[in-house]
């Protein structure tokens, strides 16, 4: 085993951990953020998304001892539980979101992209969502929804 401590969505958590297990596995099954979900567990898909000290990461290829003393944000960090971030509102308005799998992922990757970039074009947000795959929608959703996100975030 192997003590770390990381900061969760601005929490401080001393954890115990196998030095084997991945991020992923120490949100949901250590930290109970359940938000986080696991795909293909080879990060193709994206449904992992977090944010480790202000970069889109997938936890699912990242052990959670590379987490040590790392900042990291979930989807449960993003928002209070009685309002959606620009991100999320956007999403629900542009139906970018079917069955809601890989919606986490697409959120945080999403947030992470207008961090960097608040005002990225269309090949822009194409590049940065490239990383977050959804079987349910088309995403021409998703497109708009950043478009909205990033003027709502811009005012």
């Amino acid at each position: 085993m192997a003590d770390i401590t990381i900061i969760v969505n601005g929490t401080v958590h001393q954890l115990s951990v196998e030095p084997r297990k991945i991020l992923a596995d120490v949100l949901r099954e250590d930290l109970g953020l359940t938000g986080t979900h696991l795909g293909c567990e080879h990060g193709v898909c994206g449904a992992c998304t977090v944010i480790v000290d202000g970069d889109a990461v997938r936890s699912c290829l990242q052990f959670g001892v590379q987490a040590d003393g790392a900042s990291v944000t979930t989807i449960e960090g993003l928002s209070s539980a009685d309002e959606l971030t620009a991100v999320q509102q956007a999403m629900a308005d542009h139906h970018g979101l079917q069955c809601g799998f890989c919606t986490p992922g697409m959120v945080v990757s999403i947030t992470a992209l207008l961090d960097a970039n608040p005002d990225p074009d269309d090949q822009q947000i194409r590049e940065g969502m490239s990383g977050n795959l959804c079987r349910c929608t088309g995403y021409q959703g998703i497109l708009r929804a950043v478009r909205q996100a990033a003027e709502a975030r811009s005012t």
